[in-house]
């Protein structure tokens, strides 16, 4: 091999800008057309951009043929055909995973069939990358935990092994692996006449270091590596195979593994120009902070040979934010004043979180970084439209899935009546919140449409319409579900009497993205199997997320976002590496469910240490700019956090170096991140302090406050008169939730309507078994046709079918006593000392022979203590007193026998009251309580005494509890 086939750059230095500079100084003197023959191939889109632009500003010439690595694999080859789309492969590994899961439910339990899929074609391109074919796997030996998952596993995988032979037709990594694998024969037989140039790969894909071995070997092949290490000793190349193990989470060992296959000593490496890095003295520090564990004893010899650390660490600046939303306040700032002094800076994460808090918070001074990912396509507004319309399929529609479809903001654009359906749905909204159902269906909306003028029912008509079907999903071919799932998205985006044009769910880049990946679907659906809708809904999901979107037309051209690997072909005065915690910077290798660790490294397929190698490489290219900006949260939304493993390093590595002041750099390091954190805090402090809110007590006008409240809404008066305040005299009504459930409330209501209805049903002289039978039937009837929930059905059928037989033994014995004279009937009662009337609708009311009355209280829960009753729970006893003054006309004045609470659930036990004050002292009371809250002077205050403190009200957040203590006095204030 020719002396300098391989070169390499330092890290920090502008590779693009460099590996042009260094091909031009090469072809001086050749004539023009001699760089137009020269291959230069590249590893990424954003690279070749790169070159492109630096060959730009040497002026006009002409260009070498510029490709990338991905572009040798659809080179023409005899006898090999064109590779296969992915998506038509994943669809016919798809098909396979079905059929295995069908046979073996339990083997990973909770993922989609295409999430499996995608994980299997993932293993199947890294096996054509590192050229590891099923066969290799009949020698690899299963340890004994898990045995049974992993020889599935290893079975399945060999049932693909029709994909990796040579009669198939190849996907795009087989192919590509087929193209180089034959370049690599006929090269040497046949030489390329012009230069063949590969750079910035570091060869960790196992077809890139194909390439890069079979280009070295020509006579005119030259390689440039990015960001070699020329700082590391012999000493420290060499530990990076300790034993038999490669330490492969190293950022060199893929340069190792690349120059040991090639026979090539490491001080062969030439440079590639002789550019100095920005910070030579800080790439020597990061050497040695990134040693191999097993010779990190070198620190304390080649530590001292560094010299004085402050120049090293002169132009870097270490921020250890609280959390992660302080992060991204801090960063936002530096990268403001980078656009302030035209500074091109560029923020490098793995944690696209991040990178969104950052540009969120970059919006408030209408800076829009140039983010490499762009959005998500699953986020977007017609990802997100699509998605949501391929869950709804086959479930029974919830109000709260109805209303996200209806309040998006691709729904009805197609109609010139778009206000008109964000009306009709706040109101549809309001409707079924109170009313229901849970579950609306067609009928539901006609219902409610006929409660309007006709453009309501035009409007509920069209929405009933769109929606048909949508529960009904049975396992269908793949064009059909596609062919559905369009149907619906075109409907509800046309709305009423609208059509889907281009600036509606196919508009902008978002939604020509989400038709590109329809129609490439429909394309491939025949290469499909069948798909039950949960299936569908997993295969739309997968593939929107591997779709994103760049809108950059807005971005300052000076502030970038980008991914690890991008920020290789990127130069910036000021690099942020953020994020740098254990598990997103390096991150956390994913589960693999179909091969182990040891299997992996026996089979010879990628280790997860290779990742974190590649990591840790692009850490160190990074960090070698002319500024930099380490930054972590502490902790994050869960628990605390562990730094990443290589700021561990260099901060343990300054902290161990006194002699070269290495704490004091360090400090110096952390002092210029708490600048920029404590300005992030001066940011969001408010430039006045803001007091907290006092414990509210209103003070109405008299006129205004209420002159009739029902006996439940005494206790709320007792309790928390902030309430009546809120709900009796503001009239703010708590909005019922979205997404209805079966709590106690609603298990309440039905509780009394069962017993309501078989009271009233009730016969004389009927058998103990027919009465159990028709409360059950009643009970049956009424879950039916009030609790939309199945399985709550069953559950509370079995709780009535518990207690029916105490509960009909106690209601004999009540029957005996007295004839019910009261059910649910309301009555009243005026107030002697005030203008005020007394409301109350009880349960149930009998009279006895006597002439007397019983008053009876359903509970679905636990009854009230006898002291709560005497201080708060008076209802019972202010239903007795109404009884004595006549307030119910189907009883006149009459005296109370006695007052017992029926539990509806338990054991279904009953209690009886025993006051410990007369009726009349209870009057008494409630006159006194009723004027006062009719006097000026009396507030209305919040959470007066609740029975617990983690008791919460429906008006808390009006009184804005959590300002306030419980322990604060009220605060009196007059209202108008």
């Amino acid at each position: 091999m020719a002396e300098g086939t391989v070169f390499a750059l330092p890290p920090g230095v502008d590779f693009a800008r460099e590996l042009v500079q260094g091909l031009i100084a090469r072809m001086e003197g050749q004539p023009p057309e001699a760089m137009a023959r020269v291959q230069l191939i590249v590893n990424t889109g954003r690279m070749q951009r790169r070159v492109r632009e630096e060959f730009d500003r040497h002026g006009a010439r002409l260009l070498p043929r510029l490709r990338l690595v991905t572009d040798l694999g659809r080179d023409p080859l005899a006898g090999l055909p064109p590779a296969v789309p992915s998506l038509r492969r994943r669809l016919e590994l798809a098909q396979l995973v079905a059929r295995m899961v069908a046979h073996l439910p339990g083997f990973e339990a909770g993922s989609g069939i295409f999430s499996l899929a995608d994980s299997l074609a993932d293993l199947m391109a890294e096996m054509h990358n590192e050229g590891v074919t099923p066969d290799r796997f009949d020698q690899v030996e299963i340890a004994e935990t898990h045995a049974e998952h992993w020889r599935h596993a290893l079975a399945f995988i060999r049932i693909v092994t029709r994909f990796f032979e040579d009669e198939t037709v190849p996907d795009a990594d087989a192919r590509q692996r087929r193209v180089i694998e034959a370049l690599e024969r006929s090269w040497p037989i046949d030489p390329p006449q012009d230069p063949v140039i590969v750079a910035g790969s570091t060869g960790s894909r196992g077809t890139t270091a194909l390439l890069l071995r079979a280009v070295a070997r020509l006579p005119k092949g030259i390689i440039v590596l990015p960001g070699f290490d020329f700082d590391m000793p012999e000493n420290g190349w060499n530990s990076l195979y300790s034993g038999d193990v490669p330490i492969e989470d190293h950022p060199q060992f893929r340069f190792h593994a690349l120059l040991q296959s090639l026979n090539l000593p490491r001080d062969q490496v030439a440079r590639w120009t002789k550019a100095a890095p920005p910070a030579p003295a800080r790439n020597a520090l990061l050497s040695l902070a990134l040693r191999p564990a097993p010779v990190t004893d070198q620190w304390l010899s080649d530590g001292p040979t560094l010299g004085d650390l402050h120049p090293a660490c002169e132009g870097m600046t270490l921020i250890a934010a609280p959390d992660p939303r302080r992060e991204a306040n801090a960063i936002a700032l530096i990268l403001r004043e980078a656009a302030e002094t035209g500074t091109k800076a560029a923020l490098i994460t793995p944690d696209r979180m991040l990178s969104r808090r950052v540009t969120a918070a970059l919006g408030r001074w209408g800076i829009i970084p140039d983010d490499s990912a762009g959005a998500p396509l699953h986020h977007t507004a017609p990802g997100r439209f699509l998605r949501h319309i391929a869950t709804m399929r086959g479930r029974r529609l919830t109000l709260e899935s109805l209303l996200i479809l209806l309040k998006h903001p691709l729904t009805a654009t197609g109609s010139t009546e778009r206000g008109n359906h964000l009306r009709y749905t706040r109101e549809l909204e309001l409707r079924l919140r109170h009313y229901g159902p849970a579950f609306p269906d067609g009928d539901a909306l006609h219902a409610w449409g006929l409660r309007g003028d006709i453009a309501q029912q035009q409007w509920a008509d069209w929405l009933a319409g769109a929606i048909a079907g949508l529960e009904e999903a049975p396992k269908m071919v793949l064009s059909a579900c596609i062919e559905t799932h369009l149907h619906f998205a075109a409907a509800l985006a046309a709305g009423p009497g609208g059509t889907v044009d281009a600036s509606g769910l196919w508009g902008g880049d978002a939604g020509m993205a989400c038709l590109r990946t329809m129609n490439e679907l429909s394309s491939e659906a025949t290469h499909a199997g069948d798909y039950s809708a949960g299936d569908y809904a997993d295969l739309i999901s997968r593939l929107l997320q591997r779709g994103m979107v760049r809108q950059t037309g807005a971005a300052h051209p000076g502030i970038a976002i980008l991914g690890t690997l991008e920020a290789r072909a990127h130069a910036a005065d000021l690099m942020i590496l953020a994020g740098l915690n254990e598990g997103s910077w390096p991150e956390t290798p994913a589960p693999d469910p179909w091969l182990s660790r040891r299997m992996r490294l026996e089979s010879g397929l990628l280790l997860p240490e290779r990742q974190i190698g590649l990591s840790a490489h692009d850490f160190q290219q990074a960090m070698g700019a002319r500024r930099v900006v380490i930054s972590r949260a502490r902790r994050d939304a869960e628990a605390e956090t562990v730094p990443s493993r290589w700021l561990n390093r260099l901060t343990n590595l300054l902290g161990g170096l006194p002699a070269q002041h290495g704490p004091e750099a360090l400090a110096a390091m952390e002092a210029r991140g708490k600048h920029w954190l404590d300005l992030a805090e001066a940011v969001e402090t408010p430039r006045e302090p803001i007091p907290p809110a006092p414990r509210p007590s209103p003070r109405p006008p008299v006129a205004a406050r209420p002159r009739e409240l029902p006996v439940t809404a005494i206790r709320s008066l007792i309790r928390d008169p902030y309430a009546i305040y809120a709900g009796r005299i503001l009239r703010l009504r708590p909005l019922d939730p979205m997404r209805p459930a079966p709590d106690p409330r609603l298990r309440g209501q039905v509780l009394h309507l069962i017993v309501e209805r078989f009271i009233r049903e009730r016969t004389d002289n009927e058998p103990p078994e027919a009465a159990e039978a028709r409360l059950m039937q009643i009970a049956q009837s009424v879950m039916e046709s009030e609790i939309p929930w199945p399985s709550v059905q069953r559950l509370w059928l079995g709780r009535i079918a518990r207690i029916a037989r105490k509960f009909l033994r106690d209601e004999a014995e009540r029957m005996q006593r007295g004839t019910p004279a009261v059910i649910e009937k309301k009555g009243s009662v005026p107030l002697q000392n005030s203008l005020f009337t007394l409301t109350a609708k009880p349960d149930r009311i009998d009279i006895l022979e006597d002439g007397r009355a019983q008053i009876y209280d359903y509970k679905s829960g636990k009854p009230p203590s006898d002291d709560a009753v005497l201080h708060f729970d008076k209802q019972m006893l202010l239903e007795a007193a109404m009884v004595e003054r006549g307030g119910f006309d189907a009883l006149g004045p009459a005296g109370v026998a006695g007052m017992t609470y029926i539990r509806l659930g338990g054991d279904g036990e009953t209690r009886d009251i025993k006051p410990k004050e007369t009726l009349d002292e209870v009057w008494d009371k409630l006159e006194t309580l009723i004027a006062r809250y009719l006097t000026p002077e009396q507030g209305y205050s919040a959470r007066r005494a609740l029975q617990r403190s983690t008791d919460a009200s429906d008006y808390d957040h009006l009184s804005r509890f959590g300002e306030w203590e419980m322990s604060d006095d009220p605060t009196p204030e007059d209202l108008e």
